[in-house]
């Protein structure tokens, strides 16, 4: 969802004239698009504004520019902390950021506007992708669920869904553009439909993105078990370009503090939705997020999520250590656990999902798997001369190419057999050094349109618009943490 948001302020503001700016170079602008998930995204907001006053005192007319759930949370709090920021602004008003910023400049005073509603449907806002082959499309914002642990209902609203042509129209644009992967977006994606009264809107949704010509990957992030109903399972089965994958947020295996959370099922229901998905797509890799220590959780309590682990065997897991959030009923409960113990538990936890993980990537040695080549993700192709991308069921492969062989495109999709399997990645090297099977793809097609128009642009003029430093996907033109904080 921050990757899809910060896609839309770079369209927005490239559409009012300013300018991305060169890699290594000291932007004129630049937007911090913020969580509040964790409670040390504040400590990385500060220390990345402390770094960011010293480059503004030295850089005239340099503008800095505070945005996301973390500036709709603190509001005033971001000027008070750090008065040389010009611009603060929420999750509702993203389209008003070129405006804000014209408008502390001609004013040389700072500008705070923080809706508490929507102002425009983020997908309405010009984007800049930063992948040719791959696409966001947010089908509705905000939640009307109350995890005792999480703030993001209060930042975000309840939740608004967009209708459904405009969804589809959406990816139908995405993919005359180039792109042959979309991944539909929501806070609990799967109760899509709540607002305007269709239970069964979003597996409708799924089946109709399956008729779109030349969209061949649909994924969606991130589905709430107690919203997970059979007809999508049957619409995941059934269309063919919907990936045997899913990412299933579980929280916790104990239905003790499940109900503490005010998660609204159990670890028997997680279970009985990961056996029905598996009954009708036996690819399908799943994978999960865990809280590890919440507020009262004993021994016994991770116990059984230990054990619905083990019996869940997901393909991957995100584990968290819980941190408190200010303003969430969690924050506040009795029995929080020590650090040290959490700290432990999280240790024991990773450590039985990553054997999970290598033993599920240890059964596809041999097999054959369709990898949607990436731009930049995995290993260096100049240390092992491999490439990277995602197979159909999301996970990551690291293919070799062999000598003499054409090399593909971001985009392009490669046919390869794994060779070996580690707990993150699938490996594919050559087993008799054959060119590799590569099929070509409009998306491909578009990343070399991408790269001819960069080759085209002329270097940037101070004279003409204002460069742009919005950090990229995994690429960002200044630290966006605390440097000296170790939790990286």
């Amino acid at each position: 969802m921050n990757v899809h948001d910060s896609e839309r302020l770079s369209g927005s503001l490239e559409s009012a004239g300013y300018i991305r700016a060169l890699d290594g170079a000291e932007a004129d602008v630049v937007i911090i698009n913020t969580c509040a998930v964790r409670d040390n995204a504040a400590g990385k907001l500060y220390g990345t504004l402390g770094h960011l006053a010293s480059v503004k005192r030295r850089k005239d007319g340099m503008q800095i520019a505070v945005g996301g759930c973390l500036a709709q949370m603190d509001k005033q709090a971001v000027l008070d902390k750090a008065p040389w920021v010009d611009v603060v602004f929420g999750t509702h008003n993203m389209g008003s950021l070129p405006g804000l910023l014209e408008r502390a400049r001609h004013n040389g005073d700072a500008e705070l506007e923080i809706l508490e509603s929507l102002e425009v449907f983020p997908s309405t806002l010009p984007t800049k992708r930063d992948s040719a082959h791959s696409g966001w499309v947010s089908i509705s914002v905000g939640c009307n669920n109350t995890c005792t642990f999480c703030i993001v209902p209060s930042l975000r609203g309840k939740e608004k869904d967009r209708r459904p042509g405009d969804i589809l129209n959406e990816i139908r644009l995405l993919v005359e553009d180039g792109a042959i992967e979309v991944t539909l977006l929501g806070q609990n994606v799967n109760s899509y439909g709540v607002e305007f009264g269709d239970r069964q809107a979003f597996s409708k949704l799924l089946r109709a993105a399956g008729d779109i010509e030349g969209l061949e990957r649909v994924r969606f992030t991130s589905p709430h078990p107690a919203a997970f109903t059979d007809d999508v399972i049957d619409a995941m089965a059934e269309t063919a370009n919907v990936m045997p994958q899913l990412h299933m947020p579980l929280q916790s295996g104990s239905d003790r503090i499940l109900k503490a959370m005010r998660r609204s099922y159990r670890s028997e229901k997680f279970l009985g939705i990961l056996d029905r998905v598996r009954a009708r797509i036996p690819n399908a890799a799943i994978s999960t997020d865990i809280i590890v220590g919440f507020p009262g959780e004993t021994e016994e309590d991770f116990q059984e999520t230990l054990r619905v682990v083990e019996q869940a065997r997901f393909a991957s897991a995100f584990t968290f250590q819980y941190s408190i959030r200010e303003g969430t009923p969690a924050a506040t409960m009795a029995e929080q656990i020590p650090k040290a113990i959490v700290q432990e538990r999280y240790e024991r936890l990773a450590a039985l999902q990553d054997r999970i993980s290598r033993e599920e990537n240890e059964k596809l040695v041999g097999s054959s798997v369709e990898v949607l080549v990436t731009a930049a993700e995995g290993r260096k192709q100049s240390e092992t001369h491999r490439l990277s991308g995602r197979a159909e069921d999301s996970r990551l492969v690291h293919f070799q190419v062999p000598e003499g062989s054409a090399v593909p495109r971001p985009g392009d999709v490669v046919s390869v057999e794994i060779t070996q399997a580690a707990s993150f990645h699938l490996v594919a090297d050559s087993i008799d050094g054959a060119p590799l099977a590569i099929r070509r793809t409009r998306a491909g097609d578009a990343w070399d349109r991408a790269e001819a128009a960069s080759c085209a642009v002329p270097e940037p003029s101070t004279s003409k618009g204002v460069s742009l430093g919005l950090p990229t996907l995994r690429v960002a033109t200044i630290p966006i943490y605390d440097v000296s904080d170790g939790q990286r």
